[in-house]
């Protein structure tokens, strides 16, 4: 599922925005039109949703009450058109927030950060393109979340929790399976192998998960 899908056919106002919010950390797709939106959404999903109403094609009304016949995510109508007939309109069909632009960057920003608080209790640990999202479980490299197991993501949250300290074995290996396991010790060495595959540019040659021989691993 995206975070946030941008709905706006003004190209620069769009971009400006999505690098704004990709530097927090989201996940963001831009859509020009009303009818790609709806495509995205419908194809990903979207936790958030920002949504001009004058666009080519179905406006932004449209977008958002088709939108809100299947879903209750978070929808801000940002929009030139600010008469108070225009946000009734907008608030009456599901809008969460209404807008008007020019809006302020940091105030939209900052809606959106107390949204994601709010309503979706998003909890993220950031190291470089490598993001860990503890409510979800879930890892994403580069914004594309990767398939991994719970015990893959429990060992690479213990590693990214101590970022530049190196771990002994003993101590990760009890941490994530206990010490009264029946797993073997070598369990240990074959997940730090498949995660170095999952968020490695180069697994052989690693930058992240790095081996200080006869003691253990540290994250870099």
């Amino acid at each position: 599922m995206l975070d946030i899908i941008i709905v706006e056919d003004n190209k620069e106002i769009a971009t400006l925005l999505c690098d704004f919010l990709r530097k927090d950390n989201y996940i963001v797709s831009i859509a020009d039109s009303g009818e790609k939106a709806l495509a995205l959404f419908e194809k990903y999903g979207a936790k958030l949703i920002i949504l001009d109403i004058m666009l080519p094609g179905m406006d932004g009304f449209a977008v958002c009450s088709k939108i809100r016949e299947s879903s209750n995510a978070h929808i801000i109508i940002a929009s030139a058109k600010t008469t108070k007939d225009d946000k009734l309109k907008g608030l009456g069909i599901g809008a969460d927030d209404y807008i008007e632009k020019p809006y302020d960057i940091d105030i939209l920003l900052a809606k959106v950060r107390g949204i994601f608080k709010r309503k979706y209790a998003l909890d993220k640990i950031i190291s470089d393109e490598i993001m860990l999202n503890t409510i979800t479980n879930t890892i994403y490299v580069n914004g594309n979340q990767i398939e991994s197991t719970i015990k893959e993501f429990e060992l690479l949250k213990l590693l990214v929790e101590n970022k530049g300290v190196t771990l002994k074995k003993e101590y990760l290996f009890n941490n994530i399976w206990g010490s009264d396991s029946l797993s073997e010790p070598q369990t240990l060495t074959v997940h730090i192998k498949w995660l170095r595959k999952k968020i490695e540019p180069d697994p052989r040659h690693p930058k992240h998960i790095i081996t200080e021989w006869g003691v253990g691993y540290r994250f870099e």
